[in-house]
């Protein structure tokens, strides 16, 4: 099968993707919602098992792979990346997904991150951002917030947090997506990931509930969602609230500023939110200028910028490794003997008698 071959679809259930073992994550944590959502999604993009391979590094979301059945490697901390990248070229066929964390994938592993963002390797990231080194009893991460108390920061983290997406998009990531653990959302953000062909990028905001609880509950709680939350689809304009939760309000171009800004939007007689007059902005997936604002809007001035913000597909890195590979081997026959005695050769023969 080429590249160029779509893999079959087969039909399972999300009992398919259950393994035996016991799921063991502190009681409330928001990973479990996380491996419900995509055990759920598997069966309805028609994944195959046995053409699964879920990669972790480490932390409390590398466990992952003991609890998809389905072909996992939990390898060391950061270096998923780096595995995921072998698997990928030697067998491109593979659907890879990795699982990583805010510590394991933005700071032992940020190089390993980068590298596979900027490569484009066909694979969905899914990067747990709960703000926290959970496994390792809550010490600060590199997306802590500023005044983060902590065992390693008493008196309040004084580093500036890291933004996941910002990161991945300065990286060259084509695909740029976030959501959180509880969402009903998610699984539509997984499935339009695994869509894309390229390297998909996903922060999931994930609730720590010993060591950061209720971090992102300003956005992510029920009450208030609706002026909270931006959820952007893609050929819509970028509208959140309602009449009833203070009114309807968009995000619009300050064009002097060339920064975003929000307004208020009103409501016609119709009862049909007039956007167009209040300058709101269309989504447009391809924007990535607009992206950089997106991932970057404070929360509290603006909504949470949530679902895909960016996906403009290229060329995959396996594409571009295995097409000069192929071009390397055209007439070519494979001849061992002749590759080992290629360059400066001599045969070493029976030893000279001593005449003496």
């Amino acid at each position: 099968m080429n590249d160029m071959t779509p893999i079959a679809k087969v039909q399972t259930t999300l009992k398919d993707w259950e393994t035996d073992q016991e799921v063991r994550w502190c009681p409330g944590c928001g990973d479990y919602a996380i491996l419900k959502a995509v055990q759920r999604t598997l069966p309805e993009i028609g994944a195959d098992p046995s053409n699964t391979v879920f990669v972790s590094g480490i932390g409390c979301s590398s466990r992952f792979p003991y609890y998809i059945e389905s072909y996992g490697f939990h390898t060391i901390h950061g270096r998923a990346p780096a595995v995921a990248t072998g698997i990928k070229l030697a067998n491109p066929e593979l659907d890879v997904w990795l699982v990583t964390g805010d510590g394991d994938g933005m700071s032992i592993g940020g190089n390993h991150t980068m590298h596979l963002l900027r490569r484009n390797l066909n694979c969905q990231i899914m990067l747990f951002n709960n703000e926290i080194y959970g496994l390792t009893k809550g010490q600060y991460s590199p997306t802590s917030r500023e005044g983060t108390s902590s065992p390693s920061t008493p008196m309040g983290s004084v580093d500036h947090p890291a933004s996941p997406c910002a990161f991945a998009l300065g990286s060259g990531a084509r695909f740029i997506a976030r959501g959180f653990d509880v969402s009903k959302e998610l699984p539509g953000v997984l499935k339009a990931a695994h869509a894309h062909k390229g390297a998909a990028f996903i922060e999931i905001f994930q609730n720590c509930i010993v060591y950061n609880k209720d971090r992102f509950e300003d956005f992510a709680a029920p009450k208030g969602a609706e002026q909270s939350q931006l959820w952007l689809k893609d050929g819509e304009p970028m509208l959140f609230g309602s009449e009833k939760s203070g009114g309807i309000k968009g995000i619009a171009l300050d064009v002097a500023a060339l920064t975003l800004k929000v307004v208020d939007v009103a409501v016609g007689a119709d009862g049909t939110p007039d956007w167009q007059a209040a300058g709101v902005i269309v989504h447009n997936v391809r924007n990535k200028a607009v992206a950089h604002m997106l991932v970057e809007m404070p929360f509290g001035p603006f909504p949470m910028a949530l679902g895909v913000i960016f996906d403009d597909p290229r060329p995959t890195y396996e594409d571009a490794v295995l097409g000069q590979d192929s071009r390397a081997r055209e007439g070519k026959a494979a001849d061992l003997g002749k590759l080992l005695a290629k360059g400066q050769t001599w045969t070493v023969g029976a030893p000279v008698s001593d005449p003496a």
